[in-house]
């Protein structure tokens, strides 16, 4: 495992999931930090898609700002035939199988970056790649930043409509990609010394009995943490999330329980970094790093 990050009781917001423009987010990892730091937020995770890019960067600012930051990554994985994301906390970002994982990512990306210019470009919209690339920068390039271009080009109003119309599930830009496996993915995060947690399971649109097979999966696979909590909701889904956990848990090998914001951009109070809360009762991921300093101190 990598250094330890923090030890004892924390005080302040706790964020263990968010975006900067090392992926999709429209913040740079300082400017990330920054509005972290105005959010009270005292300990946050940087999980851009498929990279650690922004890591460095956000840790340089996190000493600056005083919120201390926890080397992360959302890795897109596949669960039979369905993606799903997994977030890496507290992982070495130097780390062989780490940067394996991101290289595999960043071909598959390429390719259906290639592939969703191409299908938008048959529809009349020239310029797809380079105009998404634009937005992207160095960063990893994905839907969002085709959105964001077919918005600035004028063939959408929003980005919502750029999703319903032409990016979203079972739309012109929706590439099936043959992501690594949740085990693989599991194995990376871990052999990396870090946690692995599923991501958001209540935003895969699964039967209640389709989720708890995908988090006993999870868990048998080496799968540390759930995020019981991600961005704002209401608490009959946080109550579903947990007794589906608690389900998990019945043969004595649970999950702990993760939770984020999911930040993207500075407009949507709704995944506003720092914003929310996990429920009493519940044993969190970062008690894994308070044990480890206590074990070393002790």
């Amino acid at each position: 495992m990598t250094d330890t990050v923090f030890s004892g009781q924390f005080s302040g917001q706790i964020d263990l999931h968010c975006h900067s423009t090392a992926s999709d987010g429209i913040l740079s990892p300082t400017e990330l930090v920054s509005r972290a730091k105005a959010q009270d937020v005292t300990l946050l995770a940087l999980t851009d898609h498929d990279t650690v890019a922004g890591v460095r960067e956000a840790e340089h600012a996190g000493e600056a700002h005083g919120v201390s930051i926890l080397p992360g990554i959302e890795f897109t994985a596949c669960w039979g035939r369905r993606s799903v994301h997994v977030v890496g906390l507290n992982v070495d970002c130097s780390s062989m199988s780490l940067q394996q994982g991101v290289a595999v990512r960043d071909r598959l990306r390429a390719e259906r970056a290639e592939q969703i210019a191409l299908r938008l470009e048959k529809r009349g919209f020239t310029g797809a790649l380079s105009g998404a690339r634009s937005f992207a920068g160095d960063g990893v390039i994905g839907r969002p930043h085709f959105a964001r271009w077919l918005v600035e080009a004028g063939h959408v109003p929003d980005t919502a409509k750029a999703f319903k119309r032409y990016l979203g599930a079972g739309k012109t830009g929706d590439v099936a990609v043959a992501w690594p496996d949740l085990t693989e993915t599991v194995a990376t995060i871990r052999a990396a010394g870090g946690a692995a947690v599923l991501a958001h399971p209540l935003k895969y649109g699964l039967t209640r009995t389709r989720l708890l097979g995908l988090l006993t999966d999870f868990r048998d696979a080496g799968g540390q943490g759930a995020e019981v909590v991600c961005g704002r909701q209401n608490p009959v889904q946080t109550r579903e999330v947990l007794s589906l956990l608690e389900r998990v848990a019945a043969d004595g090998r649970g999950l702990l329980a993760s939770l984020g914001s999911d930040f993207h951009q500075p407009d949507q109070p709704w995944r506003e970094l720092g914003s929310v809360r996990l429920p009493a009762g519940v044993e969190p991921i970062w008690n894994l790093w308070q044990t480890d300093a206590e074990m070393v101190s002790g």
